[in-house]
């Protein structure tokens, strides 16, 4: 074989590679999907070729996304082979959220006593400024509560930036991704309330002084703000679990009676 059939043949397992890899990703959020509605069952047992059947795909891709899903928690191996979905208690919940407020806690600190990125800072300000456009409005409709997500799960990414540690950012991106435990978890759970907007509030004035601690390099301050500021989620799940819900996956959690 000479030599430029050696490089399109590297080049063709190169691209095969990418596409594998690329449908994997499709199969999993499209499980993570089903799982979260409903339309696979908390506890029931998961093998490849009902995969196969149900999306029509290949086991590679699908054998990948399985590993991927049990890597976030969803699922769980079994000795007998195939995974099955997980069932959370709500203390496991409460614990994932508790972590991710302990590790932002320490981020927001570290960007305190080590003085943040002025730059950082500016996107953080002007995405909480966009926020607050978001909050102004009397009533929030569905569109306001996408938005609010969307930006929510932004400014919580840029305060990972302002620690400049790329040990937490890693550790934030990790906890983020374990069920339920993203800072938007369970913002769904107040769309259709009436203190939907007022709970909102309260997390921003929350945003803004975690803000002003970290400008004024105050660290302790800056920790303590988001230690509270995981407490909300924590209300939120309460909520999601003890009462009528219909946000994506809460069937997974088993209430403490």
């Amino acid at each position: 074989m000479g030599p430029n059939t050696s490089s399109l043949a590297l080049a063709h397992s190169s691209d095969s590679h990418e596409e594998s890899g690329s449908q994997a990703v499709k199969v999993q959020l499209k499980l993570r999907e089903m799982i979260l509605a409903g339309d696979l069952k908390a506890g029931s047992r998961i093998t490849e070729l009902a995969i196969v059947d149900k999306l029509g795909v290949s086991r590679t891709p699908i054998r990948s996304a399985l590993i991927r899903l049990e890597q976030e928690g969803l699922l769980q191996q079994m000795p007998s082979g195939g995974f099955a979905i997980r069932k959370f208690s709500e203390a496991d919940v409460a614990d994932a959220i508790e972590l991710r407020g302990t590790v932002e806690g320490l981020a927001a600190r570290l960007a305190a006593e080590r003085g943040a990125s002025a730059d950082v800072l500016a996107q953080a300000n002007q995405c909480l400024d966009e926020i607050d456009d978001l909050l102004s409005q009397s009533v929030l409709n569905e569109e306001a509560f996408s938005s609010y997500v969307r930006l929510n799960a932004q400014f919580h990414l840029l305060l990972g930036d302002l620690s400049a540690s790329p040990v937490l950012q890693r550790e934030l991106e990790r906890v983020g991704s374990l069920p339920f435990a993203s800072p938007s978890g369970f913002v769904g759970v107040q769309a259709n309330t009436p203190k939907a907007r007022d709970m909102l509030i309260v997390a921003q004035d929350q945003h803004r002084q975690v803000i002003e601690a970290i400008t004024h390099r105050e660290g302790a301050r800056a920790e303590s703000v988001m230690r509270e500021h995981s407490r909300l989620a924590q209300r939120n799940l309460r909520e999601a679990v003890h009462q009528t819900s219909n946000l994506p996956g809460v069937h997974l959690i088993l209430p403490t009676s």
